[in-house]
């Protein structure tokens, strides 16, 4: 496990947690894809440019990337041995999001882009609403096919689950 990817089912699933707690764990640099999309003010990067980060990632020896962005997925699936999905419930993935502004309002986050200070609209939160399911069958799909083409999947459904896992490679 030298190139891993951290994906989620949503937003608050626990990916930026999770990662920053695995690659302590490993010793691997962890990279936060909101880092190299969002620019301050929350301005977008353009395709090219997100892209042509995350190449300049995935040719080291070693990583943690975490984040979904379908757009760009080969990119990381390409190079990864192992991929790690977190898929928690929406109920719970909804309440992370509203804690995490509430213990971040006017901050941001060291694992979003600079000048991005934390914020929640209805736009986000519909947005966790109306994709939830529909990305949930469609990871479902990506992880199957991953698994075939030979890389390592492991799919985390629960805080235990969670726990449990980064408890087994912490004592490793």
């Amino acid at each position: 496990m030298k190139r891993i990817m951290v994906i989620g089912v949503s937003a608050g699933a626990g990916k930026s947690t999770f990662a920053q707690k695995l690659g302590k764990a490993l010793g691997i640099r962890v990279y936060h894809l909101d880092t190299l999309y969002w620019k301050p003010g929350w301005i977008e990067a353009s395709l090219e440019e997100f892209s042509t980060k995350q190449k300049e990632i995935v040719n080291k020896e070693k990583w943690i990337i975490e984040g979904t962005y379908t757009s760009t997925f080969h990119i990381r699936t390409e190079k990864c041995d192992t991929v790690i999905y977190l898929e928690l419930p929406l109920f719970v993935c909804l309440y992370r999001v509203v804690k995490r502004w509430i213990s971040n309002i006017g901050k941001t986050r060291p694992d979003m882009g600079k000048g991005c200070k934390e914020k929640l609209d209805w736009k986000f939160i519909k947005f966790i609403l109306t994709t939830y399911h529909s990305r949930k069958r469609k990871m479902a799909d990506i992880l199957w096919d991953l698994e075939k083409s030979g890389k390592t999947v492991i799919a985390l459904k629960s805080k235990r689950e969670i726990n449990r896992y980064l408890n087994h490679i912490e004592r490793q």
